[in-house]
């Protein structure tokens, strides 16, 4: 057996250990933790298949950018475990059976690969995995990326609009509101006679003191 071949075995092996405790763990945090494990896995597999583009994408994308977001929500909220917990059992069969789907739908297309007689002719020396990537993409591809990229959109208005929705226990500021003000809206001068400060009560012992002096 090559040493490339222990290596895979062994990626696939912390892999797979490492997706199952993603699901099986009750502390969010953890659970985290081992799915960063899971795409370092799947980056070093796919470093084993020559495919170095997508494992550095998976490295600087989820690792670097999602995952870090991911554990820095989890960590600043106040996550309820034992709430989590209680509907795991109920939604336990839904689960497994799209899990067992999704698993045939995979094997299914990996077998269709491993029987296809088709021959697929190998890349020039001087086109790099990246450039044939994205021939592949921009044309084969091309409707399904271009499907995606319109569902990430959707997904990010989504999560823009979750975001700015009013709250009772929020103030909210309208900037539409408030580019639309105008000086006359929030100052109003008035004119009006001046008026005394002393009161009634003052004024006949102020009149006593007056004649007093005059005296």
């Amino acid at each position: 057996m090559e040493f490339k071949t222990v290596l895979f075995y062994a990626f696939a092996l912390i892999l797979i250990l490492a997706a199952l405790r993603v699901i099986t763990d009750r502390n969010p945090v953890h659970a985290a933790l081992f799915l960063v494990l899971s795409f370092f896995s799947s980056a070093a597999i796919w470093l084993l298949l020559k495919a170095e583009f997508l494992a550095i994408v998976l490295v600087l994308v989820y690792v670097g950018a999602v995952m870090v977001l991911f554990l820095f929500v989890v960590m600043m909220l106040d996550i309820n475990l034992v709430k989590i917990r209680e509907g795991f059992w109920s939604y336990l069969p839904l689960g497994s059976v799209i899990g067992v789907v999704i698993v045939l739908e995979m094997s299914a297309v990996l077998l269709s690969g491993f029987r296809s007689d088709l021959d697929v002719p190998a890349a020039s020396a001087h086109i790099g995995n990246t450039r044939e990537l994205g021939m592949v993409l921009y044309t084969q591809y091309i409707f399904a990326f271009e499907v995606a990229a319109v569902v990430l959109l959707v997904a990010m208005i989504a999560a823009v609009a979750l975001t700015i929705r009013r709250r009772k226990d929020r103030k909210y500021f309208d900037p539409a509101d408030a580019v639309k003000v105008r000086s006359r809206d929030r100052v109003r001068i008035v004119r009006m006679k001046a008026e005394s400060t002393r009161t009634a009560v003052d004024a006949p012992a102020t009149a006593g003191a007056d004649a007093a002096v005059k005296e």
